[in-house]
């Protein structure tokens, strides 16, 4: 069989990366994760463990800790903290071969434009569903999940018939790697469904340590998420995007079901006193809503919380 890519290299392997990698990886493909050295380390020595529906296995990978190693990849995953967006992608530009498709695996509504505007490459959005840890260096934990909706980034990419055959080509790859992927002809809108998610569940989580399905137990919460989630809407709304109330609450309340046991990617990084995506989550929406004029009391207080507690591991 031919495949439409040959080499992936996974840029920023954590969690979310090194599972799409190790997936691709255990499907054939040639991958290449620039991660962290401990988890790099882990990998060169013994693999990559996976744990994945109560199973335990380990995939050989290539791993780096040089972005240099991006070389040679016609597929690079873009899988960075949002607030090293901007730094990574200069840092990437010159490594990049020239028609390597890009793929922003990121949190946020701002990080492929913000790729785009550092790279002369095709980036194409994506919006991530899954659920994932890293239960220490060289290991990746699956909780629920895994698929991505897809689209082009502007309406120049959306009339140009090449970039719209690469999408498609991106969703039969990842199909033979056993991961959906669904095109969209409104990605844009479908970041700020997932920023109204992460919105509603990564703080709560991340300031109270509690996987999901507790957070949806308590009707206090539950009425929390609803102001968060219309203030989100409200914002989007002033944005010119296209985010339905009722749809998104309904969206809202489905990610617990789906994924009782997770942690948030902020709870996470708080409990190892890394740095979150805060600032591009909650504090994107406190920042563009008073910018546009929109009142956002719900996403301000739970950002200021996290923000408190940041503070406060920092010794500020």
């Amino acid at each position: 069989m031919t495949h439409p890519f040959h080499a992936v290299a996974v840029v920023g392997a954590g969690a979310v990366g090194s599972w799409y990698g190790a997936m691709l990886a255990r499907a054939g493909h040639r991958v290449t994760l620039i991660g962290r050295a401990a988890h790099v380390q882990s990998i060169e020595r013994s693999g990559l463990e996976l744990e994945m529906a109560g199973r335990t296995g380990t995939i050989r990978v290539a791993a780096s800790v040089d972005l240099a190693a991006v070389r040679g990849a016609d597929l690079v995953l873009f899988c960075v903290k949002s607030t090293d967006t901007d730094a990574v992608a200069r840092e990437l530009a010159p490594h990049l071969d020239a028609g390597a498709l890009v793929l922003s695996l990121q949190n946020g509504v701002e990080n492929a434009p913000s790729i785009a505007a550092q790279v002369p490459n095709t980036v194409v959005p994506a919006v991530v569903y899954v659920a994932t840890a890293m239960p220490r260096p060289g290991s990746v934990a699956h909780y629920g999940r895994g698929d991505l909706v897809i689209g082009p980034l502007n309406a120049a990419d959306a009339a140009d018939a090449a970039v719209m055959r690469r999408l498609d080509d991106l969703v039969a790859f990842f199909a033979g790697a056993q991961v959906p992927v669904r095109i969209s002809a409104d990605v844009i809108a479908e970041l700020w469904s997932k920023l109204m998610v992460n919105c509603a569940y990564n703080a709560i989580s991340g300031i109270a340590q509690a996987p999901y399905a507790r957070l949806a137990a308590l009707a206090p919460v539950r009425e929390l998420q609803h102001a968060v989630v219309a203030e989100v809407v409200a914002l989007a709304e002033a944005e010119g995007v296209n985010l339905p109330l009722g749809a998104s609450l309904d969206a809202m309340a489905r990610i617990a079901p789906a994924m009782p046991a997770q942690l948030s990617s902020t709870a996470q990084d708080m409990a190892r006193a890394k740095p979150s995506e805060i600032d591009h989550l909650n504090g994107f929406v406190v920042r563009r809503g008073r910018e546009l004029g929109v009142p956002t009391p719900a996403n301000q207080a739970l950002y200021a919380l996290v923000k408190l507690i940041e503070a406060g591991r920092d010794g500020a």
